[in-house]
């Protein structure tokens, strides 16, 4: 056959009526009057092939995600440049698991995972795994407002070991109600699965519809919930597990709502309160000694505060990918104050707490 074919492309060179005469010319066009008929596209089946062997040693349940009460959203640290800093990274997990801390979300808001390209995203997923895997759960944020990307960057976080994703609803574009429901049983076939319901940054809230529709999946460990304690009710009264995703709320979605626990900004500065709100039982008194910290975490869209205080805390470099800024001189100021109140052994760090000025902090727009 393909010796055929070589000849007869051969005999084009060589004569001047290739295209008339030969077996290689274009087929008649088709009758205009021709009765038009729709290609038939191939049915692509929704499976995913195995990326990941089943036996490697870091595989988790759904059973083990669904046990998890404090998450942390980790911060990512920054060099001067723009880059990651693992180094300082490594140290804000360590922190972490040193005071109780069950697991991180990688690259999820705090951790400006919308500034990162995919390369970053799954290499810092990858990173995170490697050096701690074995002493912390690691979830990977991988959501996104495309259904094709959700897809690619959730099979690359559990082919690089990943315990479970993270996954938000269609942002800006937006979607129905029905293309929510698609969306996420595009992504829950491949592994434990939290979603993410935050409608202030989504522009739309998934509502119990679908979080119930989607609960008949297997590999759906729960909802990371912002809309509040009703709706947290809601869910954990017919049998879904819920986080808390507002950190002013854990105390009494934990403990009056039946919240399993927090996916929480704060911990990221007092691991060890959190560890205690969250663990320890009711107390008011807690709650209402961190409330302040937390109200000025947010006064600003996270990360901006979260990011401001590491730095003043010295245990970050005070980089900030545009487009989030410091917060100005004055917030500074009350930060250290909190600081004091609270007590600086409570904090993370060593370094005694800085105000910090305003030209102490590198801002990059190109990385």
């Amino acid at each position: 056959m393909l010796v055929a074919v070589a000849a007869a492309f051969k005999s084009c060179f060589t004569s001047s009526v290739c295209l008339r005469d030969s077996a290689l010319q274009f087929p008649p066009p088709t009758r205009r009057n021709a009765k038009w008929r729709s290609p038939r596209a191939a049915a692509i089946p929704n499976f995913h092939l195995p990326m990941r062997s089943f036996e490697v040693k870091n595989r988790t349940s759904v059973e083990d995600i669904k046990a998890l009460r404090l998450i942390t959203a980790i911060k990512t640290p920054y060099l001067p440049d723009g880059r990651f800093d693992l180094e300082a990274y490594d140290a804000l997990v360590n922190m972490q698991i040193e005071h109780g801390a069950e697991a991180v979300i990688v690259g999820g808001t705090t951790g400006e995972g919308q500034l990162m390209s995919w390369d970053e995203h799954i290499m810092l997923i990858g990173h995170t795994v490697n050096c701690f895997g074995g002493s912390i759960k690691v979830i990977g944020n991988t959501g996104s407002n495309s259904t094709r990307e959700a897809i690619h960057a959730t099979e690359q976080g559990f082919a690089v070991g990943m315990h479970a994703a993270l996954h938000i609803n269609p942002y800006y574009g937006k979607t129905s109600l029905e293309g929510l429901v698609s969306h996420f049983n595009s992504v829950l076939p491949m592994g434990p699965t939290i979603i993410y319901n935050v409608p202030s940054r989504t522009g739309q809230d998934i509502p119990p519809l679908v979080i119930h529709s989607v609960a008949k999946s297997a590999n759906l460990a729960g909802v990371k919930e912002c809309v509040g304690n009703d709706r947290v009710e809601n869910y954990t009264k017919n049998g879904i597990v819920v986080w808390s995703g507002n950190d002013d709320e854990c105390h009494d979605s934990r403990w009056s709502h039946g919240a399993v626990g927090v996916v929480s900004v704060t911990s990221n500065l007092v691991p060890g309160l959190m560890h205690e709100l969250i663990f320890g039982g009711k107390n008011p008194s807690l709650n209402a000694m961190v409330l302040p910290l937390m109200k000025w975490l947010f006064q600003e869209p996270n990360p901006i505060g979260l990011n401001t205080a590491l730095a003043q805390l010295g245990v970050v470099r005070s980089v900030f990918r545009l487009p989030y800024v410091p917060l100005p001189l004055a917030k500074r100021v009350e930060f250290v104050k909190l600081v004091k109140e609270i007590g600086r052994e409570n904090f993370v760090g060593k370094r005694d707490v800085q105000v910090l000025d305003d030209d102490d902090f590198i801002l990059v727009g190109r990385y």
